[in-house]
């Protein structure tokens, strides 16, 4: 059979580190309130010249660069984003022409959080059927550019970055290394819980991130629970099988609700939200890639993904690494 492998990962973050400490004289927060609702303790803040663009390109370099191809051989570029450069072209094809590896498909993904496990899917099944043989899946964000930083619910939540993977569809058997399987979700009746009150075709403008977070946290905990089981279903595997969980980075209390309801040790879920923040669609491949290069994630592992965003979308990918 043919699997699409992970044979390289990478990230980006932007110069600018912003602690608790720093943002409560901006907002009407502080350290001890972000970290007991949240457990974050910083975030990255893009500056001028740093962009979605720029952090994905120096991702993917770096993803290239850990596989150990020519960045001209990838065909396939997918990024996962709700903070393009421009409304079009895709970002993606910023990137393409950055890497040298134009006359390949190249698009975005706009799913929020959830937009890298879509684009991961989508890589994965074009992988499958020879659409392509090599791809870039990368998910990228400059979040600070659509929040109100007059809103301390919101916007002590949000941090800049980006994370790539060099995916190759490889010959395989049913141990081997690739995506094993993936589900994904979306509901659109609730819009109204998490989302952007601008856009071109309604406000033409930008607009702020607006969120009701209780309702969203009783959503993430129930709906991401649910589409962990399914994969695992499909894959004839249970959760004491996977060695690590790699979640959407949103919320320290929604990860530790959705590691109790699943039954996962706490040691086996990579944490990075309280550097990081919630990167949206950046966040798992950017928390891979710091648990592969921190040695926790070795080949051979089985790994989950997971992320829940606006839409409601969510999703979720078993890995053989």
């Amino acid at each position: 059979m043919i699997r699409s492998a992970i044979t390289g990962s990478g990230s980006a973050l932007p110069q600018r580190c912003v602690s608790n400490e720093e943002l409560a004289r901006q907002v009407d927060t502080s350290d001890e309130w972000i970290v007991e609702r949240t457990g974050i303790r910083q975030r990255y803040i893009a500056g001028e010249g740093e962009t979605t663009s720029s952090l994905a390109i120096e991702a993917a370099r770096k993803a290239c660069e850990d596989a150990g191809i020519d960045s001209k051989s990838i065909d396939l570029i997918i990024l996962a984003t709700a903070t393009p450069d421009n409304t079009f072209p895709a970002t993606a094809t910023r990137v393409q022409d950055a890497l040298g590896c134009n006359g390949g498909i190249a698009f975005d993904v706009a799913a929020v959080c959830s937009g890298f496990l879509y684009a991961l899917a989508t890589a994965d099944s074009m992988l499958r059927t020879g659409m392509a043989k090599r791809a870039l899946v990368i998910g990228s964000e400059t979040f600070s550019r659509i929040l109100d930083w007059e809103d301390r619910t919101t916007c002590v939540l949000f941090g800049d970055g980006a994370g790539a993977v060099v995916l190759e569809a490889r010959e395989s058997d049913t141990d081997g290394a690739g995506v094993i399987s993936s589900s994904l979700h979306a509901d659109g009746a609730q819009h109204e819980l998490l989302y952007v009150d601008g856009g071109p075709s309604t406000t033409q403008t930008v607009g702020h991130v607006r969120m009701r977070g209780r309702e969203v946290f009783r959503h993430a905990v129930v709906n991401l629970a649910q589409v962990l089981g399914e994969v695992l279903e499909e894959s004839g595997l249970s959760i004491a099988d996977v060695d690590w969980l790699v979640p959407h980075q949103a919320n320290a209390r929604i990860l530790d609700a959705t590691a109790r309801k699943l039954g996962i040790d706490p040691e086996r879920v990579v944490v990075t939200v309280d550097r990081h923040a919630n990167t949206s669609a950046a966040s798992v491949p950017l928390a891979f890639d710091t648990a592969r290069k921190d040695g926790r994630i070795k080949p051979g592992d089985l790994v989950m993904f997971e992320a829940m965003g606006g839409g409601f979308t969510w999703g979720a990918s078993l890995i053989r690494m």
